[in-house]
This record gives structure tokens, C-alpha cells and sequence, in this order.
């Protein structure tokens, strides 16, 4: 009798576009849970490749402009055709099954621009017109937000822009006094509801105080005519910018609602000129998708002086509270936090406690005392860091260098402030969660969410001493002109470039939302990528990428070294690994093709991140009889992978020991000699 709600629940999902998976979070509101249910914890281990493209990048482009690119487009299935976009925005249609190019649109980017987030392309929004005949062109309509700041509108069947819209099929947008052209793009999906298309954008940080402004803007679907814009940011005679929506949105249809994860005001690191909590910046707004009128605004950081913006979509989901079901929005964050907020009113479901922060900001600043902490769910990720959570593979090198960096910067948990003297950041400002998001299973009312684990070192840099400022490799600099600092931002890293915190970097965590409990969490990657010999040591990798999770009892992900992983969602234990051409640094998605199911994910790789480049998108599906199945897929312990990783690094321990108990021997030997008269 117990499996009959469950049933029922999945006979109503059953029905809904998830199967299709119509948008680039599978719903409309981010859910990224499929009903189906043909690949299982039982049969995952017989999954091969169906099929991989690649979209020509690597053959066409320069080497150098590849090597600013990331592939973080997840394709959307609709209209009979697998479609997403490229890096560089061309917008491809396969076929489900072959993986074969049923048409391709190019709007002829330029490469010359080195947009500042790099050329990116997280996916496409799908539209129909229910107005138009059946057989109409553009009667469904793909949307697309480039990386020079346009919008188009294409023909879901064919590829060809939509005359009717905009100019030719598309419209540029009005970006204002930009440093250079680069500054301003569009990188996640535009969403449409009740016939609005709404963009947000993708800003570059930490360049001046009196910055571009991060307007949402929404347009008619069928003619691209204006139709709203918000700044989410209350400016009140405040000197500031950004506030900006990069993230994806999340649209309640039924509510005509439109939710934004808003980021942070520029700049990311000191506020001096920016007084008070800055509203609606750092915060989960919802506006009235029809006429951008705002309906609630909650703020997850006051006077963010972190970088800790929202860069996950807010996921939608109906939840049992304990107190009866309720529609909620659930908010993850860089901090591991999430809150889960009442969808008609932003208030939260379990208390939010205001709690004091360190204080002492830098000169000039103005810090709010105290700032918002979720009291029933747990925290995803450790939220502090201490001398004895120093890592290195090598004692008297690696881990001597971190403790000195840990030593010489301020460290008081989360939310210290950034200072001249240079601070820990951890959780660092790519997360915790990042843009790809949660995922929950609403049979089973569980959150998953993918987590990195890392520090960094924000240091401010004087105003006299910022010009002509030549950063130390690997470290970012960013000028905040019209304030008193410059600033730089580096991964608190060893000699051999390994994260100096205790891994895992990167694990994937389960949490009862009800219960307000962790189930697990398992790490999700190796660095037999980078490492010598290919040594898979089950390190984990930080996780900007998400995750799905099927009816089937599994979660798919993929990691920064080169395999989409399965994972029992019941336990944590990690089942499967398909190996890609380079890491799959992008969300997956699940679909339903002439009986079969499939898994797909981008493999393009992750230039910021030190990845291989690649331009692949790749399918798996269960093998067919009598197809074979690589022992890739049949087992972890691979040859060549993680155990003679953990075999070598158990020989490097021995010879470690070895080589002290050498010198100590060799040392006695020495002093026997020098000072006979105390021997024995």
C-alpha cells in the first residue's frame, strides 16, 4: 500500500513536458528530476555510448580563442531534435537516436570581443505560439541570449530566424558605456512565460564602482517589442552597478511568475560607496512575468562584500513541511546555505536567524552586522577552515607553504571581511553551489545539489600602490576604480598546485528538506586528468556543474576530469562512470527516444578551470544485444585508474617514510662520528 502514492506520483509526472525535457532545467522551475526509469542502480553498469558530436570548434577556431571558452550548454529535447548551442552561440538541432545534424544556425559571433566570462553558451529557451496554425513557421520558437548581447529568435523546426521578431530575427540590447565589448553577455538560457521573453547578464566584476547596471529585460515573444525592465538594484544616491541576473531564472506559470536570483553590487569587494544592505542585489526576487512588477524580494547577503551573489536557478517544488504540502522556492548558495522560501510571499518556510558576522572591514567600509542563517537545513559545505585542515601531498613542502598561507591572511569563518592584510574566503566565491544548481526528487522529497570545497585568498590592494599592479600568476586582479583598493583573488593552493584544504574539492550531498537532514555525500571526481600516470585519486574535483536525477534511483553528473558518473540516489555509492573525450563540465539531462532512454551531456571542457578543450556532446544509452560493453563502464577500480592510483600513492608513503628513517639513521651515524665520547 506504501508504493501506491508513489505510483500516482509518477503516473502525474508522466504527463508533464519533464519527459521532453522542454527547458534547461527539465521544468520550468528547475526541477532537473525525469520520471523515467529504465536505467536503474541494477542494469547502469551496461550503459554505452550511443553516439558523440562535435560541433567543428576545435578544427575551425584558433587555438588561442578555444582556450577561452566554456562548454556548459545542456541540450534541450523538443520538436522531435536535440538542440543547443556552442560556445561561440550556433544553435545545432541531432537526431535524438544518431546524434546526426539535422540543421545548424550560426549568428556569426565576433572572436575578436574576449567576452570577460569567457564564450559561453549554457542553453536555449523553447516557445509555442498557440495563436499560430499548427504547421506555421516559428509557430515554435527557440530563444537564445548571446555573447554580444543580442536575442534571437529561431525557428524550432528549421533554424531560420523569425522574421517577425526584432530586426531579422533578432535584437541587440542596450548595454550602455562599456570598458571594452566584452564586458556585457548573455550566458544562461532567456525563459518565456504567458508570451514574455525574459534575459538577464553576464557583467564582468570588480572593474569600477560607477558600473553597468544588471537590468532584466523581458520582450514581446512574437515581435520582440519591449516590454519591461528591472534594475534590481535600489540605488537611493548609492554609487554602484551590477546587481545583475547570470544565473538561470525560474518561471511559475500558473502564477505568471518570474523568480531571479540576483548577484552582487559592483564591486565584489569593498561597499564604502555603497551604504546599507543594497537592495535587491543578493537576492531571490519575484516579479510579475507579464509586466515586471515586484511581487517579493528576500536578500541572502546584506552589503555583499564576498561575492557571495545567487548563482544557482530557484527551483520550484512542492514540498511536505510537516505542516501539509506548500509550493516554495529553494534557494542554494556560494555559502552551502539553502533557504526555502513561500512562493507567494519570499517568507521563509523554517526560521532565518540574523546573526553577527566578524566586523573591521577595511578603511571606509561599512559592514552590516549582522547577516541571515538558515536554522533548518544544514549547511552543504563547512563553512570554516583551521591550521589543522591544511593539506599537501608532500609534509615538509606542500603543507609548509599552505600553513604559511593560511598563517599570514585573516581567518575569523564565514564572512570575514577582505583586507590589505589578505583574508580566507571559504566557502570561496565559486561555491558551495554554483550555476548548476539543485535538483529534487518530489517523490521522494529529497534535495541533491553538487558542492565545492575550496579556499581562497582575497587581498585589497592600496589605491598607490594598484597602478601598474602586475599579479602574481594564477591570480586575478581587478582594479575597482573609484574606490580606495584594487583587488586580487587566487586558490589558496600548494607548490604542486593542489587545493591546500583537506580534500574532497568536490562532493555531491543529499539532504531530507523535511527532516532538515544530510543523507550523504559522496565526492564525485579524480585527478587522473592531471595527475602523474593518470593516479585517480578519489580527491574529488570542485563542481560548478550539476546534476539529474531519474525516477530510475540514480543521479547523473559530471566532474572536471573526463566521465559522466551515476550514483545511487539512495545512497551515495557511485555506480557507473562513462568516460568523454574531455570533462563534461556542464549539466546533463535524461530523455526518452523510440523506447530508450538516454543520458547526454556536453564535453567541451572548462577553460578557467585548467580542463582539456573539447567540443563534444555525447550520449549514453543501455547496450542492445549483443552489443559490447567497455570495461570503463563495468568497473571503478579500473586498470590504469584508481587503484594502481592508490597503489602508487601507498608506495610514495613507504618510500616517505623510508627516506626519514634514512636521514635520521645517516644523521645518528654523523654525530657517532663527530662526538665518539658519546657513544653508548
Amino acid at each position: 500500500m506504501r508504493r501506491i502514492p508513489t505510483l500516482i506520483v509518477l503516473l502525474m509526472l508522466a504527463a508533464t513536458p519533464a519527459l521532453a525535457w522542454e527547458h534547461w532545467g527539465g521544468d520550468r522551475g528547475g526541477m532537473r528530476f525525469s520520471p523515467l526509469a529504465r536505467i536503474t542502480p541494477a542494469n547502469v553498469g551496461n550503459l554505452v555510448q550511443a553516439w558523440e558530436f562535435r560541433t567543428g570548434d576545435l578544427e575551425r577556431r584558433a587555438p588561442a580563442v578555444m582556450k577561452r571558452t566554456k562548454f556548459q550548454a545542456t541540450p534541450l529535447l523538443i520538436e522531435d531534435s536535440l538542440i543547443f548551442c556552442s560556445p561561440f552561440n550556433e544553435v545545432i538541432a541531432l537526431d535524438p537516436g544518431s546524434g546526426a545534424q539535422k540543421w545548424r544556425y550560426d549568428p556569426r559571433i565576433s572572436t575578436e570581443q574576449r567576452p570577460a566570462n569567457r564564450y559561453n553558451c549554457r542553453g536555449v529557451a523553447y516557445w509555442v505560439d498557440d495563436q499560430l496554425a499548427p504547421n506555421s513557421a516559428c509557430r515554435a520558437r527557440i530563444f537564445m541570449g548571446t555573447n554580444d548581447a543580442r536575442v534571437i529568435a529561431l525557428d524550432a523546426r528549421t533554424g531560420i530566424p523569425c522574421a517577425d521578431f526584432g530586426t531579422g530575427g533578432a535584437i541587440t540590447l542596450e548595454t550602455g558605456q562599456l570598458d571594452w565589448p566584452g564586458e556585457f553577455q548573455i550566458t544562461s538560457a532567456p525563459v518565456v512565460s504567458r508570451g514574455v521573453v525574459i534575459v538577464g547578464s553576464a557583467i564582468s566584476d570588480n572593474r569600477r564602482a560607477e558600473a553597468p547596471p544588471g537590468t532584466v529585460r523581458a520582450f514581446d515573444a512574437r515581435t520582440g517589442r519591449p516590454r519591461w525592465s528591472f534594475d534590481p538594484l535600489v540605488r537611493n544616491g548609492i554609487i554602484a552597478g551590477h546587481a545583475n541576473v547570470w544565473a538561470p531564472m525560474s518561471v511559475d506559470e500558473d502564477r505568471g511568475l518570474v523568480f531571479l536570483p540576483t548577484s552582487s553590487p559592483s564591486p565584489d569587494f569593498w561597499g564604502g560607496k555603497r551604504p546599507g544592505n543594497n537592495e535587491h542585489a543578493n537576492s531571490v526576487v519575484a516579479l510579475r512575468a507579464g509586466t515586471g512588477e515586484l511581487m517579493w524580494s528576500f536578500q541572502t547577503v546584506h552589503h555583499d562584500v564576498w561575492d557571495y551573489d545567487l548563482p544557482a536557478q530557484p527551483t520550484l517544488a512542492r514540498i511536505d513541511t510537516g505542516d501539509g504540502m506548500r509550493d516554495v522556492v529553494i534557494q542554494p548558495t556560494k555559502q552551502g546555505f539553502v533557504f526555502v522560501l513561500d512562493r507567494d510571499t519570499g517568507k521563509p518556510v523554517w526560521p532565518v536567524e540574523e546573526r553577527a558576522v566578524p566586523q573591521g572591514g577595511a578603511e571606509g567600509e561599512q559592514l552590516s552586522p549582522t547577516q541571515p542563517f538558515p536554522t533548518h537545513v544544514p549547511a552543504l559545505v563547512p563553512q570554516k577552515i583551521s591550521p589543522d585542515d591544511v593539506f599537501g601531498l608532500i609534509p615538509f613542502r606542500d603543507r609548509a607553504v599552505c600553513r604559511e598561507q593560511f598563517a599570514a591572511a585573516r581567518n575569523e569563518g564565514l564572512y570575514t571581511p577582505p583586507s590589505t592584510q589578505g583574508s580566507l574566503f571559504f566557502p570561496m566565491t565559486g561555491g558551495g553551489v554554483n550555476w548548476g544548481s539543485a535538483a529534487f526528487d518530489p517523490v521522494n522529497q529529497i534535495l541533491y545539489a553538487n558542492t565545492s570545497r575550496a579556499v581562497q585568498i582575497i587581498k585589497l590592494i592600496a589605491r598607490n600602490e594598484a597602478e601598474g599592479y602586475k599579479a602574481l600568476p594564477g591570480h586575478d586582479f581587478g582594479p575597482q576604480r573609484g574606490t580606495p583598493f584594487a583587488m586580487t583573488r587566487a586558490l589558496a593552493a600548494s607548490p604542486l598546485g593542489m587545493p591546500c584544504n583537506k580534500p574532497p574539492w568536490g562532493m555531491m550531498v543529499a539532504v531530507d528538506l523535511k527532516a532538515g537532514k544530510i543523507l550523504w555525500q559522496s565526492s564525485v571526481g579524480t585527478v587522473e586528468d592531471r595527475a602523474p600516470l593518470g593516479m585517480a585519486f578519489s580527491f574529488g574535483t570542485p563542481l560548478a556543474s550539476g546534476l539529474v536525477i531519474t525516477a530510475g534511483g540514480l543521479a547523473f553528473t559530471g566532474a572536471m576530469d573526463a566521465y559522466l558518473r551515476a550514483f545511487d540516489a539512495k545512497s551515495g555509492a557511485e555506480l557507473w562512470q562513462g568516460r568523454l573525450p574531455v570533462p563534461g563540465v556542464a549539466n546533463p539531462m535524461t530523455y526518452l527516444w523510440k523506447g530508450e532512454q538516454y543520458v547526454a551531456i556536453g564535453a567541451g571542457g572548462h577553460s578557467e578551470s585548467g580542463t582539456s578543450i573539447g567540443d563534444s556532446l555525447v550520449a549514453f544509452r543501455l547496450a542492445r544485444p549483443g552489443e559490447a560493453i567497455s570495461l570503463w563502464s563495468r568497473t571503478i577500480d579500473r586498470p590504469g585508474g584508481r587503484f594502481w592510483g592508490k597503489a602508487i600513492l601507498f608506495a610514495l608513503a613507504i618510500g616517505l617514510v623510508a627516506a626519514a628513517i634514512w636521514r635520521w639513521r645517516r644523521r645518528a651515524r654523523l654525530r657517532r662520528a663527530a662526538f665518539p665520547e658519546r657513544a653508548g
